[in-house]
């Protein structure tokens, strides 16, 4: 059997290969959604996220646009998170919470 290099040229003779890692079963409950506000890489321009949605693609496209129609500002989705320009946290809060998602103000 031919020795295995590990980590920093450390070799293991008589090992045992390690097992995989088992996957973290889901949170049980409703998903946390986040709403925060971010301006870095933005110029110093604030916007509001949305993170923690449980939506597909489509579903999430069709959410934003919802949302920049009530804020009545523009953003994009990047990344499964929801970007609205401008300070409307408060605003997106209480609209997700009618539409029955468990959204919370994060950051300060």
């Amino acid at each position: 059997m031919k020795p295995r290099a590990t980590f920093r040229g450390v070799v293991l003779r008589h090992a045992a290969p390690r097992p995989a890692p088992q996957p973290q079963p889901a949170a049980a409950g409703p998903p946390r959604v986040r709403v925060s506000r971010e301006v870095a890489g933005r110029g110093g321009k604030g916007v509001s996220v949305i993170r923690g949605l449980p939506l597909g693609p489509a579903a999430l496209e069709e959410l934003a646009t919802r949302l920049k129609r009530l804020c009545g500002a523009g953003g994009a989705v990047r990344d499964g998170a929801i970007e609205i320009q401008g300070e409307h946290r408060d605003r997106l809060v209480a609209e997700l919470v009618k539409l029955g998602y468990e959204a919370k103000r994060a950051g300060g």
